[in-house]
């Protein structure tokens, strides 16, 4: 299934890789050209503030493929190697030495880079930002040898690695704008669940600050300064504000950018040859109807095999409801659906809360959005067929424990 040219990956990540092993699944012979400006082979993030950073898993579990897997599939692996340009017209890329490495169809899996924090002292040393392996490398060594860390953003990657901290026996402050951690994506009545959960591990809250300036102590972080003149004493500070997609190549190509590279439900681009996915797609979703970058692994692990498919010529749509998971502490957690920050009227529980062994359900107009298992399992897939299922469900139906979700479904 030669399609005449290279199929070039630029993005050497999870996303990447699966890419160019659904090429290779595919029965796509010709050249596949992966480029990655890590010098690491790709490898997965979520081990990175989770079982890699809690050190309950090694080093090589992190990774997509052994060594010998890429020259076994014929997959040039091009690593610390920069892109700094596309050429649409011309069908080829330009490296950071000047050469260009031709295409016949382009997969962008950029990624995404951390906000950093615009205030001074933003990137003293002992201001850790987590996206990269070494990243995580450098906050194990923290963990080991501090005694009291500041956490500034109480999102996934913010609690992750205070669970992470704590473990590890390291008091830990957490500075979060809002009033509660997570309040944005799960709305006050479910973040309220991680609030009493880091507060019963002994983690210092403080909801509503604002952060002024991280302060210093012989040229290195030693606490944060908060706007109402409180001083927060720490000796390392972990800093997760959110991420931000990289666009700059798509956006210099010309390529259609808003809040990710737009593509259609086929992963394609604006340019009928160039394809995105992972985090830095924001991609047409058919069964919401609408364009949304998730930034989660589920992703990054299953759009490359539609964008693959796409790339020869399949006729594909990428409609699998948006997932992720955590593990902090006793909690573990699973999340099917898709909700925009407000966009639900009504939240259903089911189970016990307290204990922390429930489901919750997020719902507009008696249908299902999204929802989240607790510390209960195998229920994800009728989770997702409940959001699949797109039409009002029985609520109490939905909130008794003791009649099965695919009976909710049936009715």
């Amino acid at each position: 299934m030669n399609q005449n040219g290279a199929y070039v990956i630029v993005g050497a990540s999870l996303a990447g890789a699966k890419a160019a092993e659904a090429l290779r699944a595919e029965g796509f012979d010709g050249p596949v050209i992966l480029i990655g400006d890590e010098t690491e082979r790709p490898y997965e993030r979520p081990p990175l503030s989770k079982g890699y950073l809690l050190g309950s898993a090694d080093r090589d579990s992190i990774y997509v493929h052994s060594p010998e897997w890429y020259e076994a599939h014929d997959v040039d692996l091009r690593l610390g190697t920069t892109v700094t340009g596309i050429d649409p017209a011309a069908h080829d890329v330009t490296l950071a030495d000047g050469s260009r490495v031709s295409y016949a169809k382009l997969l962008l899996t950029t990624g995404s880079s951390p906000r950093h924090l615009p205030v001074p002292g933003g990137d003293l040393p002992g201001v850790h930002y987590l996206r990269r392996a070494g990243d995580s490398d450098q906050l194990k060594a923290t963990f080991q040898a501090a005694s009291r860390v500041a956490v500034i953003g109480a999102g996934w990657i913010g609690l992750e690695t205070t669970a992470a901290a704590r473990s590890a026996g390291v008091e830990v402050t957490v500075l979060e704008a809002a009033d509660l951690p997570l309040l944005r994506v799960l709305g006050p009545e479910v973040a309220q669940v991680f609030a009493d959960l880091h507060s019963e591990h002994g983690v210092d809250l403080r909801f509503g600050v604002k952060v002024a300036e991280i302060s210093a102590s012989a040229g290195r972080a030693s606490g944060v300064l908060l706007a109402d003149g409180t001083h927060v004493a720490a000796e390392a500070v972990i800093v997760g504000v959110g991420i931000t997609p990289n666009v700059q190549l798509a956006e210099a190509a010309g390529l259609q950018v808003s809040n990710g590279i737009v593509v259609d439900a086929q992963l394609r681009s604006s340019n009928p040859d160039i394809f995105a996915a992972g985090d830095v797609a924001s991609a047409f979703h058919p069964l919401l109807g609408t364009h949304i970058r998730v930034e989660h692994w589920a992703n990054a692990l299953n759009q490359p095999q539609t964008a693959a498919r796409a790339m020869l010529g399949q006729d594909v749509a990428y409609d699998r409801v948006p997932y992720f998971f955590t593990d902090q502490y006793d909690l573990g957690m699973e999340y099917s659906g898709y909700v925009e920050p407000g966009g639900y009227d009504q939240v259903v529980f089911r189970g016990d809360v307290g204990q922390r062994e429930f489901i919750a359900f997020w719902l507009r107009s008696g249908r299902v959005l999204a929802g989240m298992n607790v510390n209960i399992w195998d229920v994800n897939d009728a989770l997702q067929e409940l959001v699949r299922a797109a039409r009002p469900a029985d609520v109490s139906r939905l909130a008794n424990p003791d009649v099965p979700l695919q009976e909710v479904l049936e009715s």
